[in-house]
């Protein structure tokens, strides 16, 4: 049974079995040990990537979260009290009072 043209297109020859001998050097050259170390090399480099990316969150994470709980607060604390520095210090200015004594505190 011959294949039918298709419209509008072209039609291809068929392979013939001369392929034969380019697939037998294929099987032979990925059958190589030198192959196949270099497929277990990008596996074990795949592995410790993939290990070290995500041991690189969690200490990412840890990180992170310790930050907002122990450092953000402190910053909070440092900033109301500058403000309120300044606004003792306004209010002195304001009152007459020297300036002295409100920055000594």
């Amino acid at each position: 049974m011959a294949a039918q043209p298709r419209r509008g297109g072209i039609s291809l020859p068929e392979r013939s079995s001369a392929s034969k001998p380019h697939s037998n050097i294929l099987a032979r050259i990925t059958s190589s040990p030198i192959v196949s170390r270099g497929k277990q090399a990008a596996s074990d480099a795949a592995f410790v990537s993939k290990k070290l990316l995500r041991s690189t969150g969690k200490a990412a994470w840890i990180a992170g979260t310790t930050f907002l709980i122990l450092f953000v607060p402190l910053i909070i604390e440092m900033d109301r009290e500058q403000q309120f520095n300044e606004l003792e210090l306004q209010q002195a200015s304001l009152l007459g009072a020297p300036a002295t004594a409100a920055a000594r505190s």
